[in-house]
């Protein structure tokens, strides 16, 4: 399992390259504003860390975090079918 908070299922590698890319993209956007990990946090009204953990692409950040953080540098996720069965394991 990866660092972070528990979570409750195993999460297959496809979906934790996912949530990867998601907090890279979140990063590379937050810097494209010009702003820093505390200036995110602050607008998100999380902790500085809370950010971080996004960024790293944590699995076990609340899913509102990592929405909030998204649509604060104008990104938004899209949800479709797994290409195979089994996404989580």
């Amino acid at each position: 399992m990866a660092q972070g908070k528990r979570i409750s299922a195993e999460i297959g590698d496809d979906a934790l390259e996912q949530i990867k890319h998601m907090g890279a993209a979140a990063r590379q956007a937050r810097l494209a504003a010009g702003e820093g990990q505390a200036a995110a946090a602050a607008r998100l009204g999380v902790h500085v860390q809370t950010i971080g953990r996004i960024e790293a692409g944590e699995p076990g950040v609340a899913i509102g975090h990592v929405m909030g953080l998204l649509a604060l540098y104008g990104l938004a996720a899209h949800v479709e079918p797994a290409a195979r069965s089994g996404a989580l394991s």
